[in-house]
């Protein structure tokens, strides 16, 4: 079983900001790799409520399926590899039969019945990662929904002095401070928007 805990920072960027970034930390569009996410919960959004999301993350050819749930130093990631087979029939049977692992066992923990998720929608993320000393720098754009967004995030191991560099990498560049939502709550706001 693969399980951490992650701890990061984040911030949506104007374009212009990220553009601005971009600059400063040397990179350029050929630097950014393409990665989907691809989102699953019930029909009552049964994970959403308990603060927690389910996806498969398709990067290289590889496909992860991977469960967020809260953590109190911020979130814990369960992990678990997919064959293109078994991604391909989460995504698109009719029915969900939840793959037999470790993430199966931890959404049943939760109290939800894991063949009652279905697939919801895919969100595209170009991104380049900065190492960082032990953190990493993280810039994503973003589609989904007929949407497009920019972000900039910073995992770091050490929440204390992770979030003075995160803040002060914000000063630097004139980037103010923005209440960020993680990609998945942003994907089911426009979702729950677009089907109102």
């Amino acid at each position: 079983m693969v399980q951490e805990i992650e701890i990061e920072f984040k911030n949506l960027l104007t374009k212009n900001e990220f553009e601005l970034l971009m600059k400063e930390f040397n990179v350029t569009p050929k630097d950014f790799i393409s990665q989907e996410n691809y989102y699953f919960d019930t029909v009552n959004f049964s994970l959403r409520d308990k603060h927690s999301a389910l996806r498969i993350r398709k990067k290289q050819d590889k496909y992860i399926l991977t469960l967020k749930q809260p953590h109190e130093q911020g979130l814990l990631e369960t992990h678990q590899e997919l064959t293109e087979a078994q991604a391909f029939s989460l995504l698109n049977s009719e029915v969900t039969k939840m793959v037999d692992g470790t993430v199966k066992e931890a959404i049943a923990t939760l109290g939800i019945t894991p063949d009652e998720l279905y697939y919801l929608g895919a969100l595209k993320t170009d991104r380049i990662e900065i190492i960082d000393n032990d953190n990493i720098l993280v810039l994503d754009h973003s589609f989904y929904l007929e949407h497009e967004d920019y972000e900039l995030e910073y995992e770091v191991k050490d929440p204390v002095t992770g979030k003075e560099k995160f803040l002060k990498i914000l000063k630097q560049n004139n980037i103010p401070l923005r209440t960020t939502k993680n990609k998945i709550q942003r994907f089911f706001e426009l979702k729950g928007k677009k089907e109102d």
